[in-house]
């Protein structure tokens, strides 16, 4: 049974702004106010959030909306298959990755005196960068100034940096660069500022200041890389926040849309479980873990074992991204996963399809919980982590599914609405990686 979309009227916009309607009287707080409860935090919103300059100016239907968004993850999925794929130094920027839609945004300031720019949080890329001001098919509306910030200076060619980044030229001194994918292109140069997260000031911190683009690909916003290569966050401030940080994602539902970056040791939590951090040299940035199993309600589905293995040669394994919206299994792990759900949900009940989700009912269900189990740690997700549904309850799916058959498909992706309402702390000094459900809000 395939499913016809056309009634389906209501917006996902709506799913994730309605509960502004829902909670009448109550208006989100988009001011300024990082660092309010703990010191090195920065306050984490989600694209559609009223306070996101990005979010859709006119509403789009509900499954229009889901279709972008797997159409976004497509893209993802092509972007992270490539990096296990090839061997590659550390990029400043990636063709691919500056193509994509960011799904979680930081304010971020840099200069002086401090102009704030939105940056997308992206713990797959090492990279940070901005559109500056005078940039060629950029937006106006957020680029950073140069000229306005007493402290900004460029990169020098013979610098170590200039190495890290991909095709580095000369222009005089300066190092600069250009990146291609499809139709879409950016030059920028490499440059040095301060850099504000929350109140922690970050001297002489490096990034790319885009000056040219062109194509239609190209986000208006900046990137926040929260990889371990040598130009990332954790790299450059590791005196600071000594390769420490957690995040907690909002839900869709939150009214605020607001969750917390935490940068550091201090604050995070102590009662938490943790598996250890694998490392891949053939992309040393991404954050594997040891996937061992999948729990649907109390079973533990019958999973063969390289679908799960983690090897470095191949790619093949499992991540944690915060730029993937809904996890991917390579096939024979989602498959399984797939077929105990619906035995679970039941087999008279009808499954019908909505574009790449093809676990989805148009009757209300009772779902089973399902548990990721990895090494020294479990975590069990609830409904709100595993399904997505309209407003009206029209229809309700699965909110997972096979990794695409055209890419290196050897890649489990733990992506960010199973993370939503979870701590999740990085602490790359111990290698290791924790999950502790906490309301993010």
């Amino acid at each position: 049974m395939k499913l016809s979309l056309t009634p389906l009227l209501l917006s996902l916009f709506l799913l994730l702004i309605s509960s502004l309607s829902q909670l009448q009287g109550l208006t989100p707080k988009c001011d300024d106010d990082d660092n309010n409860h703990h010191t090195s935090t920065l306050k984490v919103f989600h694209i559609f959030s009223p306070c996101s300059p990005f979010k859709p100016q006119t509403p789009i239907s509900w499954e229009q909306t889901i279709l972008q968004l797997q159409a976004k993850d497509q893209k993802r999925m092509e972007y992270l298959s490539s990096l296990v794929a090839t061997r590659s130094v550390v990029p400043i920027a990636s063709g691919r990755q500056i193509t994509q839609s960011p799904t979680y945004i930081v304010r971020a300031k840099i200069g002086t005196p401090k102009q704030t720019l939105l940056m997308a949080m992206d713990t797959s890329n090492d990279v940070a960068w901005v559109p500056c001001s005078g940039c060629l098919g950029c937006s106006s509306s957020t680029a950073f100034a140069p000229s306005k910030s007493t402290t900004f200076r460029g990169v020098r060619c013979g610098a170590s940096q200039c190495k890290q980044v991909p095709n580095p030229k000369c222009g005089g001194s300066a190092c600069t660069f250009n990146l291609t994918y499809g139709s879409s292109s950016v030059a920028a140069s490499l440059v040095q500022d301060t850099v504000t997260l929350a109140t922690d000031p970050i001297p002489a911190y490096t990034f790319g200041c885009i000056r040219k683009a062109t194509g239609s690909s190209v986000p208006p916003q900046g990137l926040l890389g929260l990889g371990r290569g040598p130009l990332s966050l954790l790299s450059q401030t590791q005196k600071l926040y000594q390769s420490t940080f957690s995040y907690c994602l909002p839900s869709f539902k939150a009214l605020n849309f607001s969750g917390s970056l935490r940068l550091g040791p201090v604050a995070q939590p102590k009662r938490i479980k943790f598996t250890p951090l694998l490392r891949n040299p053939r992309r040393s940035s991404l954050y594997y873990v040891n996937l061992v199993a999948i729990r649907v309600g109390r079973r533990i589905v019958d999973i063969p074992p390289p679908a799960l293995a983690f090897n470095p040669t191949t790619g093949a394994g499992t991540i944690f991204d915060s730029g993937t919206v809904f996890t991917r299994l390579v096939e024979p792990a989602y498959i399984a996963v797939r077929n105990e759900f619906r035995r679970r949900v039941g087999r008279k009940i009808a499954v019908t399809t909505l574009g790449g989700f093809d676990t989805c009912y148009t009757v209300p269900i009772v779902a089973p919980t399902i548990t990721f189990m990895f090494s020294g740690m479990n975590v069990t997700l609830p409904t709100d982590n595993i399904l997505i549904h309209s407003t009206a309850g029209g229809i309700t799916c699965l909110a997972m599914a096979a990794a695409p058959d055209n890419v290196n498909s050897v890649l489990n992706v733990i992506a960010n609405m199973q993370q939503q309402n979870h701590r999740v702390l990085f602490d790359v000094p111990n290698s290791r990686l924790g999950v502790a459900r906490e309301p993010c809000t």
